[in-house]
């Protein structure tokens, strides 16, 4: 996988993450699994290790139950591919033993990698399926991006700090994530050579919703974004024939987005 650049002169987006909640981080797809052991769906060739191969295993499990599941996620799709993606991957190996915990990680540079409640409530809103085409705004460390594809078609991803951004390319492209496009710039200005998308999913809170965003959905595809500065609240804007539909799903907190976002405010 490489990593690709804005021109030279775009000013680039606010990092996915969140100072509470958030969302957004990287995986580990030889350690995908399941209940009983599953295959990925990136990797379809690849075997789930057992409890001994994969000593995360059953903390992994627990924190879908437990954290995800018990607050009111159901799509079975999301839930699986939070007990596939090894959340411990794209984290420090210090921290390694928090990893599976109900809050947000350091993943250095000041970022984090966001609790995991938000990460499959933010991908249950965007509601896809195997052909979905899906933008992510914040990729971090590549775990939510990861979430994305093991359920969606094609994702593509931005980044505006060129040290995650590099590293979460690595990493997806080692852990076999072909169809995860990772690209460094600002994300408020999405990106319109793929679009439209199914879905975009945004990790940084505009203090209003972007316009490039809207213009880049689908005819019936879904943005899901945390917006506002002192208070913020997850939308989800629908695309119709006659505009937009939005409403709004819960209070979060996270990290204001930069670059031509800043403008806005």
């Amino acid at each position: 996988m490489s990593i690709r650049r804005f021109e030279p002169g775009v000013l680039a987006l606010g990092a996915c993450v969140v100072v509470g909640i958030g969302s957004e981080s990287g995986c580990r797809q030889a350690e995908v699994v399941a209940s009983g052991g599953a295959v990925s769906r990136e990797n379809p060739g690849v075997a789930v290790p057992s409890d001994r191969a994969d000593p995360f295993l059953q903390a992994r499990l627990a924190m879908v139950e437990e954290q995800v599941a018990a607050r009111g996620v159901a799509d079975r799709r999301v839930l699986d591919a939070m007990r596939r993606v090894a959340r411990h991957r794209f984290m420090p190996p210090e921290t390694w033993d928090e990893a599976y915990d109900d809050h947000p990680m350091p993943i250095g540079r000041g970022q984090t990698i966001s609790q995991p409640y938000i990460v499959g409530k933010m991908s249950e809103l965007a509601q896809l399926n195997p052909r979905s085409k899906v933008l992510e705004v914040g990729t971090g460390s590549g775990y939510q991006a990861a979430i994305l594809a093991e359920i969606a078609g094609e994702v593509y991803t931005i980044e505006i700090v060129p040290a995650l951004a590099r590293q979460a390319a690595e990493t997806l492209s080692a852990l076999g994530y072909g169809r995860v496009h990772v690209r460094e710039g600002d994300g408020y200005m999405g990106w319109p050579e793929q679009a439209p998308f199914d879905a975009i999913v945004v990790t940084a809170a505009p203090p209003k919703v972007p316009r490039p965003l809207l213009e880049q959905l689908a005819l019936g595809g879904r943005l899901v974004i945390p917006v506002g500065e002192e208070e913020q609240y997850l939308d989800v804007v629908t695309r119709t024939v006659d505009g937009y539909r939005s409403r709004r799903a819960l209070a979060v907190r996270f990290v204001p987005m930069i670059g031509e976002a800043q403008k806005q405010r």
